[in-house]
């Protein structure tokens, strides 16, 4: 590294320059809220600076320091790195690298984040040829100082290698991956409000398409050359720069280059817009509104924009054939027969719709289509909605074999679906204030009935194969799609959402002309969306009792398929995060043996201990055990050992302690679970005070989360304990994990050390932003045996070792734990009995103290 290129006092002069100024420019924009003038006051700053440390570096005559990326566009964010291109009109000899290094390093000496390349012009030309994001850089190329004529050359160069086609398919492509990171929705709670679908990053790849093109360098000039109308350049400008005041707020509030608008900085950003909660709303749901409306215009234009320069990149003839009277078939795209076409017949609203459906060979909408469809939405109004065509062609968009999703996507984005459902008009972009929900109401709406479609598709059958399976064999699925198109859509008008919408539901169906069977299924669908998975993942599907109430719930097979196949769409449509095997499994599980005994099949007792006796003894067979190997230990175990546990887990833990049914020592056996995700974790010990506390205070130790518990002591005094545990890291590694709990729990089961206190474990962002006030609930089991204790709070690490604390603390003896955890939310329930649950008061002080240990 050669010396400094200035002296420390000059240094700190420049650094103290550049922090000043850049204050002033940021408090001025908190006063008159101006972004474009904060950014080109960022971007003129930094010029500034960097031209002085660039002249003091005593380079060669024929070099240039280039802005690229968006400061070389011309603008800077607050935390934005600053994108730089040395260039060179000769590669650096060792004096000139010597120089260029201490440059660079005075750049960062100075405070500034830089992104920085050094290259000859050749080298440009090369990068730019393999790389279309240097190709994009280069694009918005701007010389700050240094030699202009070396600048020129490489812009001529560049112009000339530029293929305005392969940069616009590259592009495109780009985006459309990009889209596919976010499920093709601007829609999502916690949008990046620089690449999610509709936002800058869009508005950036029409602008670098057609300046690539020659086609314009700004919205007007896009207008200019008529490839958009003047309002709709009026709209681009006005949301680009929306988008660009949210992201400096962003910058600003969190002190950082972010660009996800998440949780916890939205009401903070919607009050620096003057935005205040009001009509029981918080402020930052009208900033959300806004920026979804936003985005939704911005996805709507681009649609049109890209198609439009398309056409003018790749001119080819016209081939048109009609569909029908109102359209036509243009180079594989819907164009309508007549500019004005739905405004003489504006049933032709929803017939575009019914056309694509019946032929999905179709690429799209042409651009002047979707422009007259999105002005042709005021066309809906009661009118419309009550005529009998009108119904039937919503009813075939419905029923259609494909393209369903992709109708009512588009009919959401154009605002359309919100105007012939008004009742779907209030959820669009409507915020869900819950731990789990990543989507808006409306487009978590639309990834339900995504679900629904994938199970019929063969190319998914892998993903879902027994919903696949059974959907195959679903008479009239359509009513999958209405029940999913009703079932949150009373969400925020107060109340039970599931009551209210099957409300709506049953009118829909009414006046569609639905038969009376059919309408019922639809408003039962509704009505009971959420029942399965509480009753899957919250009670006990072993109790005979449990599977009778819900059987008598869903009636018939019909019913019980359609409610499972919506529980498990549903689920999936919540989050990515929410979804996990063992949730499948319980749920699958509920399914087939309500099935049976829908099917006349009692769900006995005795019927179910003998079955799977049976197949865990043909699975011990196939082991090469002893047919009589199972004895000592089945005849410690009580009946409800055997209907807890599935054939393969009394297998499996039958073959690991039939030789240590009366060992002294404790057994502990691990495996990878049957599900396919997570390790199962049996325990097997002299019953002792506070075991499933010290077992808790292990996985809490090693940051792994409980799925399920199940509890069980023997006739002779053993327990016999089992648990499904899961985390991030057992992918790759889980052999050596499964030997690490086996060998570290079982030296702690053996040391009898005092349990360590509970930790309150940190919140996470979202727990933090959206905190659930805890709430126990004990009270008798219906037999009267037991009590059930209910626990209700946000998730943390530690959270289950703190109940179990508790527990211990008091000599409350577990039964059964059904851990059901809702993205950051938890709710527990837990089959428990103890003298202190005799006592009124040690019951409400265990009640305090619980509530104590949930919160944070």
């Amino acid at each position: 590294m050669g010396q400094p290129l200035l002296l420390d006092s000059s240094r700190a002069e420049l650094r103290q320059r550049l922090k000043a100024e850049r204050q002033a420019l940021i408090d001025a924009f908190r006063q008159d809220g101006k972004p474009e003038k904060l950014l080109r006051g960022l971007r003129t700053c930094v010029d500034g600076v960097l031209t002085d440390a660039w002249h003091a570096a005593g380079l060669p005559a024929s070099t240039a320091l280039v802005g690229v990326g968006g400061y070389g566009r011309g603008e800077l964010f607050p935390y934005s790195d600053v994108d730089l291109l040395i260039l060179l009109g000769q590669p650096a000899d060792h004096i000139t690298q010597t120089k260029l290094e201490t440059l660079v390093q005075l750049f960062w000496d100075l405070g500034l984040e830089i992104g920085h390349s050094i290259r000859t012009v050749d080298e440009c030309m090369v990068e730019s040829a393999a790389d279309i994001t240097v190709q994009t850089s280069l694009l918005e190329a701007r010389l700050v100082t240094g030699d202009s004529a070396l600048f020129e050359d490489l812009r001529r160069r560049y112009r000339e290698a530029l293929d305005p086609q392969a940069f616009f398919q590259a592009k495109t492509a780009e985006m459309r991956l990009r889209h596919a990171k976010f499920e093709y929705t601007a829609f999502a709670l916690e949008p990046n409000v620089k690449e999610s679908p509709g936002a800058l990053r869009d508005l950036q790849v029409i602008m670098w398409v057609a300046k690539a093109a020659g086609l314009a360098e700004s919205w007007s000039q896009l207008a200019r050359a008529k490839l958009i109308t003047r309002t709709e350049a009026r709209q681009l400008m006005e949301k680009e720069y929306a988008f660009k005041d949210i992201r400096v707020r962003l910058h600003l509030q969190t002190g950082r280059r972010e660009d996800r608008l998440v949780f916890d900085v939205q009401t903070p950003i919607a009050h620096t817009f003057g935005l205040e909660n009001a009509d029981g709303r918080r402020a930052s749901e009208f900033l959300m509104q806004r920026y979804y409306w936003a985005a939704k215009t911005v996805t709507q234009l681009n649609t049109i924009l890209l198609q439009n320069i398309e056409a003018q990149l790749f001119p080819r003839p016209c081939n048109s054939s009609p569909i029908n009277a109102y359209f036509n078939e243009v180079n594989g795209f819907i164009d309508i027969a007549a500019g004005d076409i739905f405004d003489r017949h504006p049933p032709a609203v929803l017939g575009i719709f019914v056309a694509m459906t019946e032929r999905p060979d179709l690429k799209g909408m042409t651009a002047r289509t979707i422009r007259a469809l999105w002005h042709a939405r005021n066309h809906i109004d009661e009118a419309f909605r009550e005529d009998a065509g009108n119904r039937a062609q919503f009813l075939r968009i419905l029923k259609a074999p494909s393209g369903l999703l992709h109708a009512l996507r588009r009919m959401n984005d154009m605002g359309i679906l919100g105007r012939y459902l008004p009742a779907f008009r209030n959820i669009i972009g409507q915020m869900q204030h819950d731990l789990f929900h990543v989507y808006t109401v409306d487009q978590h709406i639309m990834m339900v009935v995504r679900n629904l479609r994938r199970f019929t598709m063969p190319e998914h059958a892998h993903e879902y194969p027994f919903c696949s399976q059974l959907i195959a064999n679903f008479r009239d699925r359509w009513l999958l799609y209405v029940a999913a198109l009703f079932h949150d859509i009373a969400k925020g008008r107060g109340g039970d959402h599931s009551e209210l919408g099957m409300t709506d539901a049953a009118d829909f169906c009414r006046s569609h002309g639905i038969s009376e069977a059919d309408t019922e299924l639809v408003v039962f669908l509704v009505q009971q969306h959420l029942t399965m998975s509480t009753v899957a993942q919250k009670q006990d599907l072993s109790d005979p009792d449990v599977i009778a109430a819900f059987a008598a719930t869903v009636k018939d097979e019909r019913h019980l398929t359609a409610l499972y196949l919506l529980t498990v769409a549903d689920i999936r449509g919540t989050s990515p995060k929410v979804w996990n095997a063992w949730k499948a499994k319980l749920l699958e599980d509920l399914y087939k043996v309500t099935l049976r005994v829908l099917g006349g099949e009692p769900h006995s007792a005795d019927r179910e201990l003998r079955t799977r006796q049976k197949e865990a003894l043909a699975t011990l067979r196939l082991y090469g055990l002893a047919a009589d190997a199972h004895e000592a230990l089945w005849k410690q175990l009580d009946v409800a050992y055997f209907l807890r546990h599935d054939a393969s887990d009394i297998a499996w833990q039958t073959r690991a302690l039939h030789e240590k049914v009366d060992s002294d020592k404790p057994v502990v056996r691990c495996r990878l679970a049957p599900i396919g995700e997570g390790l199962q974790v049996a325990v097997y010990i002299k019953d002792q005070p506070d075991l499933f506390a010290r077992i808790c205070s292990y996985f809490d130790r090693k940051n792994f989360s409980i799925l399920d518990a199940k509890i069980h002591t023997t006739r002779h005094g053993y327990a016999l304990d089992t648990f499904m545990v899961t985390d991030e890291n057992f992918a790759g590694s889980y052999r050596d994990i499964i030997s690490l709990i086996e060998h570290e729990l079982c030296a702690l089961l053996l040391a009898q050390e005092a349990l360590p206190p509970a930790s309150r474990g940190r919140l996470s962002r979202l727990s933090r932003t959206f905190p659930i006030t805890p709430t126990v609930e004990l009270r008798p089991d219906e037999r009267g045996q037991f009590q059930v204790l209910s626990v209700a709070a946000n998730d943390r690490p530690g959270l289950l070792y703190a109940i179990a604390s508790v527990l211990a603390r008091y000599r409350i003896n577990l039964h059964t734990a059904k851990i059901m955890t809702l993205g950051e939310r938890v709710e527990d329930v837990f089959l428990i009995d103890g003298a202190a649950l005799n006592n009124p008061r040690a019951q409400v002080q265990l009640e305090t103290d619980l509530l104590d240990a949930l919160k944070i």
